[in-house]
């Protein structure tokens, strides 16, 4: 953590890899937690003292008392669902108000953007994305075509602007021949949503961003989904609309580059995907089922079930590059405990020829190249040291620590917070 510096929290692999407990984890060291892309689309899950919490719009650090927390501009924001999610966690005597502040230049997720979000994806038929349905894409179409409706703009002729916007909406679901919806029950909340926001701060967050580093603060941003599903980055088209890499930051609070410290990349001992798209390690047989029993692969918002495959090293090496990860963080090990042997993707064999590189399209003729290493057979929930770590586990990091050449600094054995091995000497 480096003063007048912002550290960056995002994932490295298809999303789901455990940035909400992460963030739970970090934030006693940090004064601000900052959310720079994504919409309710992405659940973060944490769990601690028994109770478990989905945060899908709120930054993770909201449980930790006294500190900032910052729904930034590079945030698709529904007002219905937040307002949801906001008051369940005041229902259970987490104080909001002092602690969120929200961007004005965020982008507001409208009823019908969630409307376009379903016909758009009905009219792909079998070419499907996968997407969640919370309009997510739609808006951020808006945001780029320069027709989106913000935050801020709930404080100024915002009926106006609105039934503009609403009006674009149907002409365009009329011309999908997509009219068979009601939204009047939605919009009611929707507009009890708009509402509740005016009670929040609402900021121009890259000021304030500003300010408190100038104040010496210490700000830890925090993304959703992961490196994998980055609109420019990722396995292309299925991504989501938004940048999810440490340049994502930049863009989505206000931060220059040279304000970028530590970036954190998290993954899970193995991988996960949600959803439609290529997935070079997925399994298919009782090994995959056993992966998602053991770790409870299931979607935080969506409920779907997660693909689940062996870690792929070399989708990892990618995300690394182009997040310029400093310190890597692995979530899930202990799902593994109980398996003979552990496999690695090393490298794809694209056409006949093997390649250490991630290239441009994994849809087609990709054959994972895996190295074998022995399981550790022990179950590591309890411990509280890396000393407890059976040597079997020991080689493991220490082998990705040498493929991924980057340091493994946090591993996670378990869903509570206490289930956390910070490694000092990384």
């Amino acid at each position: 953590m480096n003063k007048g510096k912002v550290d960056v929290l995002l994932g490295l692999q298809w999303g789901d890899e455990g940035k909400g407990k992460v963030v739970d984890v970090l934030t006693p060291k940090y004064d601000v937690i900052a959310r720079f892309q994504g919409g309710p689309n992405a659940g973060h899950t944490l769990e601690f003292n028994g109770e478990k919490y989905v945060l899908r719009s709120i930054p993770s650090g909201i449980f930790q008392g006294g500190k900032v927390n910052i729904i930034g501009n590079g945030v698709v924001l529904a007002p219905d669902l937040f307002m949801l999610e906001a008051k369940d966690l005041e229902k259970s005597g987490h104080e909001l108000r002092t602690r969120l502040h929200i961007s004005k230049k965020a982008h507001l997720i409208m009823p019908t953007h969630r409307v376009i979000d379903r016909a758009l994806e009905a009219a792909k038929g079998k070419n499907k994305v996968g997407t969640t349905g919370k309009g997510i894409g739609p808006t951020y179409t808006d945001k780029v075509s320069r027709n989106g409706l913000r935050v801020g703009d709930i404080f100024l002729d915002f009926q106006a602007k609105y039934e503009a916007c609403k009006a674009r909406h149907l002409k365009m679901l009329e011309s999908l021949n997509f009219t068979d919806f009601d939204i009047t029950e939605e919009e009611k909340t929707w507009m009890e949503g708009i509402e509740y926001i005016k009670t929040f701060n609402v900021v121009d967050s890259e000021h304030e961003i500003d300010s408190l580093l100038r104040e010496g603060k210490s700000i830890l941003c925090e993304g959703a989904q992961g490196t994998m599903l980055d609109i420019d980055f990722g396995s292309y088209p299925f991504v989501t609309s938004s940048n999810t890499i440490c340049s994502g930051s930049c863009s989505g609070l206000g931060i220059g580059p040279n304000k970028i410290g530590n970036v954190y990349g998290i993954m899970k001992a193995y991988c996960t995907r949600v959803g439609a798209g290529p997935f070079p390690t997925e399994l298919f047989d009782a090994t995959g089922e056993r992966i998602r029993d053991l770790g409870h692969e299931y979607g935080a918002v969506t409920g779907r079930e997660r693909r689940c495959g062996w870690i792929d090293l070399v989708a990892l090496r990618y995300s690394i590059m182009v997040n310029g990860v400093t310190q890597l963080i692995m979530m899930k090990s202990d799902v593994l405990d109980g398996f003979d042997t552990i496999k690695a993707c090393v490298a794809y064999r694209q056409n006949g020829e093997l390649t250490r590189r991630f290239p441009y399209d994994i849809t087609n003729g990709i054959e994972p190249v895996y190295e074998e290493l022995p399981g550790w057979k022990t179950d590591m929930t309890k411990f509280t040291s890396e000393d407890e770590f059976p040597e079997e586990f020991k080689n493991y990091i220490a082998f990705l620590e040498k493929e991924l050449e980057t340091p493994i600094k946090i591993i996670s054995i378990g869903p509570d917070r206490e289930q956390t091995i910070v490694r000092e000497d990384r």
